[in-house]
């Protein structure tokens, strides 16, 4: 796909590409949480492992903010990411943004991508949460349901709430995808 930007008299073109490797079902953008900036799955992805987690600020699992923290700031310099997605699907989530950063940067210290709410269960879920429960098998049961996805899109593994983020089932996993 070609650009071309017009300014004045000069006439600048740039050329860029599609990254094919990202999977269409991944081709999806959303709001990042308190800000106006989009981000699209695929460049969180570009090609890495991912964990997807479908958040709530005021859920008995909230603590594992922590462990997700941990468990980026362990495997970020090797190419991994993790992506938290707050929802009110399950009653547990603050109706103001505002409280869910507080509740995730101040309270969690969480440096990861966290992105705007989302609806991540039923029809009305984000078309991300839709393909990550097809192909996974699962849909969320609950907050904190953890969706790790290989770096090339095809395989989907899915852990649900009670399930550590550092826990050695995600761990063996994640390390595996990262040789």
């Amino acid at each position: 796909m070609a650009c071309r930007l017009f300014l004045g008299a000069v006439i600048a073109t740039a050329s860029f590409t599609v990254d094919a490797a990202c999977p269409e079902w991944l081709d999806h953008s959303v709001n990042r949480l308190r800000s106006t900036e989009t981000v699209n799955f695929c460049d969180l992805q570009d090609g890495r492992p991912m964990l997807i987690v479908n958040t709530a600020s005021f859920c008995g699992y909230t603590g594992q903010f922590r462990e997700l923290e941990t468990v980026y700031q362990t495997y970020r310099e090797q190419g991994f990411t993790v992506v938290g997605v707050p929802s009110n699907d399950f009653r547990q989530e603050a109706s103001d943004p505002s409280k869910t950063a507080e509740v995730c940067f101040v309270d969690y210290g969480v440096t990861f991508t966290m992105t705007a709410p989302q609806a991540v269960k039923g029809e009305g879920a984000h078309p991300v949460f839709r393909a990550l429960a097809d192909r996974s098998g699962a849909e969320p049961g609950w907050n904190f349901n953890k969706y790790l996805v290989s770096g090339d899109g095809d395989r989907v593994w899915h852990f649900p709430s009670r399930t550590l983020p550092d826990g050695p089932e995600i761990t063996a996993q994640v390390e595996a995808l990262l040789k």
